[in-house]
């Protein structure tokens, strides 16, 4: 109960108390990687429903493959985002960049949480496999644009724009579970993370694609990986051509 308390602090952004507690990483991974689990489930119910026989194992792969997801793809891009911190000189450290990057997974990862009931009960009242995957493109997309848009909150929130880093000394007196602001070089700090944003979003997509099946197509048996070819822009494309009848 505590990392959901924890989380909704970030969610809310609402002082905790006089006697502030700073936010703790590892409780708010543990239910974000719980969330994504949610989210998988939910994901992957069109195996149960959209089969003459339901493949139960379609849940299971995509509850696995969900956090997976986002596990690699952090690991993936946030050397580059650390490297490009460094270079443009914006001064926050690594606890610091940790705890802005889990602020707005947090949101994300919640926001796709908080839908994936709706992914599932589309999963069970319709058939057409286009139609699932676009809407979990756009679920994805959704969240994203929500963790995104919460991110650069966080990185501005006093009124010069300045970043939202947590410096030792005031962490202790922080009212906030949300880093606090401290003027660095702004400007940088915002082409860094809007680089860096376009590296994850690709990479991101790029990785679900390496990972797919989610949802599973009733058309093919189930299998855990699929071979590699063409991308995932190339399968949405497809994907929006069959739905309207291009």
């Amino acid at each position: 109960m505590n990392a959901f308390r924890e989380l909704d602090r970030i969610l809310r952004g609402e002082p905790i108390g006089e006697t502030a507690t700073p936010l703790h990483l590892r409780p708010v991974v543990k239910v974000l990687l719980l969330l994504a689990v949610a989210y998988g489930c939910c994901m992957g119910s069109f195996g149960l429903f959209g089969r003459e026989e339901p493949e139960f194992r379609q849940v299971v792969a995509s509850a696995v493959k969900v956090p997976a997801l986002f596990s690699l793809t952090l690991a993936v891009t946030f050397p580059s985002l650390y490297v490009f911190n460094t270079l443009l000189g914006t001064r926050l450290h690594l606890s610091e960049l940790a705890r802005v990057l889990t602020c707005g997974m947090a949101v994300l990862i919640s926001v796709l949480a908080a839908l994936g009931p709706i992914v599932a009960f589309f999963s069970s009242t319709t058939i057409n496999y286009s139609f699932i995957l676009l809407l979990n493109v756009a679920v994805f997309t959704v969240a994203g644009l929500f963790g995104v848009s919460f991110l650069f909150r966080v990185l501005a929130r006093s009124p010069g724009g300045s970043v939202v880093v947590t410096p030792p000394a005031e962490e202790a007196r922080s009212e906030s579970p949300l880093p606090v602001a401290r003027p660095v070089r702004a400007a940088n700090v915002g082409t860094v993370f809007y680089v860096w944003l376009v590296a994850f979003g690709l990479v991101g997509a790029q990785m679900a694609w390496v990972l797919r099946p989610f949802v599973g197509s009733p058309f093919l048996p189930f299998t855990w990986f699929r071979a590699r070819e063409s991308s995932f822009f190339e399968a949405v494309f497809k994907s929006l051509r069959h739905l309207f009848g291009l």
